[in-house]
């Protein structure tokens, strides 16, 4: 069996919390019913507490997370586009002094 992570949806993730939060058994019992990991579920468990500001102090809301990663990927871009202009710049700076 592969070690890659399967993905789930978010519809999916979303019910299994539910499924937690109503049933008196435990996350492990849960995630064996259901065919997923204990720590998985227990992540999702945890990230829907910090969802509805039930979480650690500092902890990262979904909605912040997906902020992040989209500001990060921004950033990437951008540090792209001023490496391709630097050597652009010097391309045509020796360009011109020949």
């Amino acid at each position: 069996m592969s070690k890659k992570s399967k993905r789930y949806t978010a519809e999916f993730r979303r019910d299994a919390v539910a499924l937690v939060h109503s049933s008196d058994k435990t996350v492990t019992e849960v995630a064996r019913e259901i065919g997923v990991s204990p720590e998985g579920l227990r992540n999702w468990v945890n990230q829907d507490k910090t969802d509805r500001g039930q979480g650690p102090v500092g902890a990262l809301t979904t909605a912040e997370r997906e902020e992040l990663a989209c500001l990060r990927r921004k950033v990437r871009e951008m540090e792209q586009a001023i490496e391709v202009l630097g050597k652009a710049t010097a391309f045509f700076a020796n360009r011109k002094t020949k």
